[in-house]
């Protein structure tokens, strides 16, 4: 596992739990507006954490946290993110995994397993503006929609999709789009945008769009989801 970041405690990360989160490298896209953009374009110049340190870091915890939160970059890009996974469970933590969901194969295997207690899954945009959002001409948007129709599609382990919403990339009237698209999902959170130094590609021009604005967008959305939240606004 290549694990450049560790958040030793989280109250928010994983609903319900005291969890960590571990930062993986690398990812397959290249949203402008990513907050985590040296781990997406040049993780290898990030000083790493080794496996053995974060299992030894779970063993004295145990009893404090409950969860391990696994985000990236990408964490599905991981060829042993599987056997990772299995170690951590070994030690009775709960896992939780962040992705963008371009790698359905993979998040099948986990669910199959039995591996995961909490799916979080970024739907980019709308079907017709994911490409540009995502910064990847050529985008196989069926690969999302195939994650997205298997949370749809099963009960047993709770889940969330979410949305960071950039005034430059998205348009305000899509988000009846991805409501339809997403009818019956569980939860779908709208992420306010965040002006940081560590943006991806910050010679892209955005911005927040205002509490208000995103409600109005929500409000879109819950015609056909119960539950739409607003998150990240100050």
């Amino acid at each position: 596992m290549q694990i450049f970041g560790l958040q030793k405690t989280t109250l928010l990360d994983f609903p319900g739990h005291v969890a960590c989160t571990l930062f993986t490298g690398g990812c397959n896209f290249r949203c402008p507006f990513c907050q985590n953009g040296e781990l997406v374009l040049d993780s290898a110049s990030q000083p790493g954490i080794t496996e053995e340190e974060v299992l030894g870091f779970l063993k004295k915890r145990k009893g404090i946290l409950q969860g391990v939160c696994i985000t990236g970059g990408e964490p599905t890009l991981q060829p042993d993110l599987e056997n990772f996974i299995k170690k951590i469970r070994e030690m009775d933590y709960l896992v939780k995994l962040d992705t963008n969901g371009y790698r359905p194969e993979v998040l099948r295997k986990l669910l199959g397993e039995g591996l995961l207690d909490y799916v979080a899954m970024d739907v980019t945009a709308s079907r017709e503006n994911y490409a540009k959002v995502a910064g990847v001409p050529g985008l196989q948007i069926q690969r999302i929609e195939e994650s997205v129709s298997m949370l749809l599609g099963q009960e047993k382990i709770p889940y969330e999709f979410r949305t960071t919403v950039v005034k430059g990339l998205h348009d305000p009237k899509e988000f009846e789009a991805i409501g339809k698209w997403l009818a019956g999902a569980k939860a779908l959170f709208l992420q306010s945008y965040r002006e940081s130094e560590t943006v991806l590609d910050p010679k892209t021009a955005m911005e927040a769009f205002s509490e208000q604005e995103l409600e109005g967008m929500a409000e879109m959305a819950r015609n056909y989801i119960a539950r739409v939240e607003i998150r990240g606004v100050e």
